[in-house]
């Protein structure tokens, strides 16, 4: 039984997929402080009071939480063209190694 589940494992890249989920959760914590620390503090020399995080928006009853989204936004920008960058060069060489 033990060693039919370790051939799932590696059959279906399950280890992979785990490896690649905890260095993904990493990389989103080094970009968001990466952002919060050394890209926002240029930015919000720029914005009147600073706290762009906390920035809100409040039309009547409403009240919207642009800096968080904001925030969000930038950290998804940044992670989404590292991976798209590394899976490039990664399936390049694939298909080099292929030929």
């Amino acid at each position: 039984m033990i060693k039919e589940f370790m051939e799932f494992l590696k059959q279906y890249g399950v280890i992979g997929l785990a490896i690649a989920v905890i260095i993904g959760g990493k990389l989103n914590a080094l970009i968001s402080a990466t952002v919060d620390g050394i890209l926002m503090p240029i930015v919000t020399f720029f914005i009147p009071g600073g706290e762009w995080r906390t920035a809100v928006l409040d039309i009547g009853p409403f009240h919207f939480l642009l800096g968080p989204f904001f925030g969000a936004v930038v950290d998804f920008l940044i992670v989404a063209w590292i991976v798209f960058y590394f899976a490039k060069k990664i399936l390049k060489e694939e298909k080099v190694a292929k030929r």
